[in-house]
């Protein structure tokens, strides 16, 4: 399975632990072994995080989706072997990167993990695009 996130950019830090056990539950229970998750803001931040402790531990790939190449030189250096750019994602203007990178990201996923807190913005749209196309959505905010 395949598994990617959508999270407020302002996501509390409270909620890391409960995002640790429900990667724990994908990975045991669920099968999912590939995560693509985005690189803006405190929830990719968070994930990102998880991710990289429990690939020490188990079996499984993730990767940071880029919606941009960094244009400088010094930012190259923290592109690693996790870090990836969207197919044709060069080819679409710059004010509708994220929304590209998003969709290749749902695209390619069985599941979805969510923190949305209120109907609007980001993560609350790419919920809804989640919903309609049928994915199993796992949601970290009550």
């Amino acid at each position: 399975m395949v598994c990617t996130f959508f999270g407020h950019r302002n996501t509390p830090k409270e909620i890391e632990s409960t995002l640790r056990l429900t990667l724990i539950d994908l990975i045991e229970n669920k099968n999912a072994t590939v995560f693509y998750v985005g690189n803006h803001g405190c929830f990719d931040a968070m994930v990102r995080r998880q991710l990289a402790a429990l690939s020490k531990h188990y079996p499984i790939k993730y990767y940071i989706v880029l919606a941009y190449m960094p244009g400088q030189k010094h930012l190259f250096d923290k592109i690693d072997e996790h870090t990836i750019l969207p197919e044709g994602i060069e080819n679409v203007p710059y004010r509708y990167a994220i929304d590209y990178r998003n969709r290749w990201m749902l695209k390619k996923s069985d599941i979805v993990v969510t923190y949305v807190t209120h109907s609007f913005g980001g993560a609350w749209q790419y919920r809804e695009s989640a919903l309609k196309q049928g994915k199993i959505i796992i949601s970290l905010s009550t």
